[in-house]
């Protein structure tokens, strides 16, 4: 809802538009319409200020939209169901159809479409909010194959004294198997190489 409200100051002007909004200062927008003019001896002829404002739209409100429209696109139709915490928010989505397009190999659609969310969110605003997505459940799924491939490599290291490297992965997945392995006995891992070819490596201790 956009409005027109008039002050003998912007800053009086814009006091009332919050009021009227029920917002505050941080999600108010707001463009000057004119400026406060003095009239003769300061009464006669003088001109209030006059602002239109409206509330900025909520940043989770965008970020959906922008998700929903980017899935349409790319010809999917999908249902989103929202969960949302002070530093979280999870957008879960659930496709009629080939959910493998949304995921795409080893989950680089999925990461692509978090991403470009999480820089929609997060435009402009000061306190950064987290935004995940999933698809079906690929998340825990992919959790669960990662820790059973570490399990197996560290066992095949163990066993051969040999080093060992994984396929290339993203940040989150590398974590999964630093984590898996961390207590695990007889290995350690490291990341080796950068951008796409950023790997694990198992190696015997």
């Amino acid at each position: 809802m956009i409005i027109t409200v008039s002050g003998k100051t912007i800053d009086e002007a814009i006091a009332k538009a919050i009021d009227e909004l029920q917002t505050t200062r941080e999600q108010l927008s707001y463009r000057v319409l004119s400026e406060p003019q003095k009239g003769f001896l300061g009464i006669i002829g003088s001109k209030p200020a006059k602002i239109e404002a409206q509330v900025l739209p909520d940043s989770v409100e965008l970020a959906q939209t922008f998700l929903e429209k980017t899935v349409s696109l790319m010809g999917q139709e999908v249902t989103i169901t929202k969960n949302e915490s002070n530093q979280k928010v999870s957008f879960e989505l659930s496709a009629e159809s080939d959910a493998g397009r949304l995921i795409g190999k080893r989950g680089q659609t999925l990461e692509s479409l978090e991403y470009l969310t999480n820089l929609v969110c997060n435009q402009g605003e000061q306190k950064y909010k987290r935004i995940e997505l999933d698809v079906g459940n690929y998340r825990e799924r992919r959790r669960q194959t990662l820790e059973q491939l570490a399990l197996r490599v560290a066992d095949k290291v163990t066993t051969l004294k040999k080093s060992s490297s994984l396929e290339p992965m993203n940040a989150q997945e590398r974590k999964i198997v630093h984590e898996t392995l961390k207590s695990v006995r007889g290995v350690e891992t490291r990341s080796e190489g950068s951008g796409m070819r950023r790997h694990i490596v198992v190696i015997p201790v």
